[in-house]
């Protein structure tokens, strides 16, 4: 479970979120929505750990540890995995050496047995081949050359071989047409569990016709602003978000 409690944060002197409370539970798809400018990834980037935001004040609890006390590394080994909205070009850097070294860095720090290479491109083929992700991309330096929809084919890949406990999707439908936003959709459905959570962000209804959330949470003013159920999504799409704009002025 993630408990998000009384979350103050900044990034210089600008104050981005104001107290926000969350709860995601376990085995369930929580999506995140509201207006740009919100707090919404950046909500992302401090649970997973990125380094330049100040966080002032609260904690963020999986499965009752404070992953304010851990590294980027450490949290990435406790089960958490962000999948981010522009993923980057890492020219020089195989793919398949990247996904072996993560692979086996997360069992080594989990105390099990590495992978041999045999059984690793067994592994990476088979869930591959479930996304659509073409075996020529795997022979590729990591994103280089990819289309948008390859990029965020290779982050769900990255997902479903690391397992988390937490997926973070910021705002993964952004710029993917509805073929590839519909593979993405169903690599994500099928890691569904009741023991995995899922952190959706998105503007719009269109991605979550495709992964049903549970639980909807409108951002407004660096907070959670309304809560509901899917039906809260379908009233956004016809209502926009002027009534939360007016709120943050």
């Amino acid at each position: 479970m993630l408990e998000v409690k009384n979350l103050h944060v900044s990034i210089g002197d600008r104050k981005i979120l104001d107290g926000l409370n969350l709860t995601v539970k376990n085995g369930e798809v929580a999506a995140i929505m509201g207006p740009n400018g919100t707090g919404k990834s950046t909500l992302s980037y401090v649970i997973a750990g990125r380094p330049d935001y100040e966080v002032a004040e609260g904690e963020i609890l999986l499965d009752g540890v404070n992953l304010l006390d851990m590294d980027t590394t450490e949290r990435a080994n406790a089960g958490v995995f962000l999948a981010f909205q522009y993923p980057l070009e890492i020219p020089g850097v195989a793919t398949m050496t990247f996904l072996k070294a993560a692979l086996n860095a997360q069992a080594r720090a989990r105390g099990q047995k590495e992978l041999q290479t045999p059984d690793f491109m067994k592994k990476v083929r088979d869930a591959a081949q479930k996304l659509g992700v073409k075996q020529d991309m795997l022979k590729r330096p990591l994103n280089v050359g990819f289309s948008g929809g390859e990029k965020k084919r290779m982050e769900i890949l990255q997902m479903a071989l690391l397992q988390p406990k937490l997926g973070i999707l910021d705002e993964t439908d952004s710029g993917l047409d509805i073929d590839a936003l519909r593979v993405v959709a169903e690599g994500v459905n099928a890691l569904r569990s009741k023991d995995r959570s899922f952190l959706v962000i998105t503007h719009y209804q269109r991605l979550l016709d495709y992964i049903k959330p549970d639980t909807v949470h409108v951002m407004a003013r660096g907070k959670i602003a309304r809560s509901g159920g899917p039906e809260l999504a379908l009233e956004l799409e016809k209502s926009g978000y002027a009534e939360f704009i007016g709120e943050a002025a």
